[in-house]
């Protein structure tokens, strides 16, 4: 198994190399489109990032963490929105191992490379129908939507102690998109809103959201079922800033090397910047780790996040160092900086990189923590 899953971790990175090069090709079209491309797409399912976290008993990797930073942020080189996408989509096809066994059994019944999508905020309704659902709810910001074969939606589920948040597992017959995604940053993404309508989910598409969040999988015992949600969530959104905060320092280098290299103003950008992104480098890669060990104590369950939002705003303090002193020429559509600019100021405004309800988490374990001492 061991073996196994080294190979599969060498192929990911050897392949989403060669992913970063398809989708910097089309990451300006992409910008445009409000969407990723078929190339694009197919570079990103030819990786293996759709069956990373999927049990191996579905033909999966069932793969670690660190492999997934690594290979989103070698994407996210090229395009930050291609690396978004694959991350999200390994990160849903993670949460398919909480459903019962048949239902696993009948998302990955054409294998392991499915698409998956997450709606993951309680915005639908799910009523008892039969021996199963009726579920309706419109969810925004489904990233990957439109290249989605599956989507795990979160409803609130009626029951005695008032309602409870489930997940449930619909095809992609049984869901609209509605294209209501103009960002400014992120536009490839295509996270439009997804839409269902009394949709029919029968029991085994069906599990509670708080069996996903504590790392009950149900079936498999990879150490990347087990692990809570909320020692990981941050790692598959950062991934992909880290990819385009490289990105963006190359190509800031390269504007600049031949003008400005005796300039002492643009060798402390360049130092500074280095820095800055290599230590949002390392909290992540330590937060994997974690994320990977066989288990977690209470205080790195907590650290995780906050060092995740943490490395997210080094890499956007430093994102905004280099715009900021590119000149007027880097602002321009043509040139990759302006976007990379709106993508990293993009990705930090997403829930799981916020700092301050993390870090007041973390910071008041550890106070507490030496108080008890």
């Amino acid at each position: 198994m061991a073996s196994q899953q080294m190979s599969s971790a060498h192929q990911l990175h050897v392949l989403a190399e060669k992913a970063a090069e398809t989708a910097l090709l089309h990451a300006a079209g992409a910008d445009f489109a409000r969407a990723l491309p078929s190339p694009v797409v197919d570079a990103i399912l030819e990786a293996g990032f759709a069956r990373h976290f999927v049990p191996t008993e579905w033909g999966g990797t069932a793969g670690t963490v660190t492999d997934l930073l690594r290979a989103a942020a070698t994407l996210g080189a090229g395009c930050a929105s291609a690396a978004w996408c694959a991350s999200v989509i390994a990160g849903a096809a993670r949460m398919g191992a909480y459903m019962p066994a048949a239902g696993q059994r009948e998302i990955w019944a054409d294998g392991p490379d499915t698409v998956i999508v997450g709606a993951l905020m309680p915005r639908g309704t799910a009523t008892w129908h039969g021996d199963g659902w009726r579920v309706s709810g419109q969810w925004d910001f489904t990233s990957a939507v439109g290249i989605s074969d599956w989507a795990l939606v979160c409803a609130q589920v009626p029951g005695e102690d008032g309602a409870e948040p489930w997940f449930f597992a619909l095809p992609r017959a049984d869901y609209l998109i509605a294209d209501t995604w103009h960002p400014v940053g992120m536009r490839g993404t295509g996270s439009n809103t997804l839409i269902a309508e009394e949709a029919y989910v029968p029991r085994h598409r069906g599990f509670p959201r708080e069996t996903m969040l504590k790392g009950a999988g149900t079936t498999s015992a990879a150490r990347c079922h087990t692990v809570p949600l909320r020692v990981l969530s941050g790692l598959l959104f950062a991934g992909p800033a880290l990819g385009a905060a490289r990105a963006a320092l190359e190509a800031w280098c390269a504007r600049v090397s031949g003008r400005a290299a005796q300039d002492p103003g643009a060798r402390l950008v360049a130092a500074r910047a280095t820095a800055g992104i290599d230590m949002a480098e390392l909290l992540l890669r330590r937060a994997a780790r974690v994320a990977d060990a066989a288990s977690v104590s209470t205080t790195e369950e907590l650290r995780n996040p906050a060092d995740c939002a943490l490395a997210l705003e080094l890499l956007v303090d430093e994102v905004e160092r280099l715009y900021r002193t590119v000149g007027s020429a880097g602002q321009l559509p043509p040139d990759p900086l302006q976007r990379i600019w709106r993508d990293v100021h993009g990705i930090a405004g997403h829930v799981a990189l916020r700092f301050d309800p993390a870090g007041s988490a973390y910071g008041g374990h550890l106070l507490n923590s030496a108080s008890r001492a």
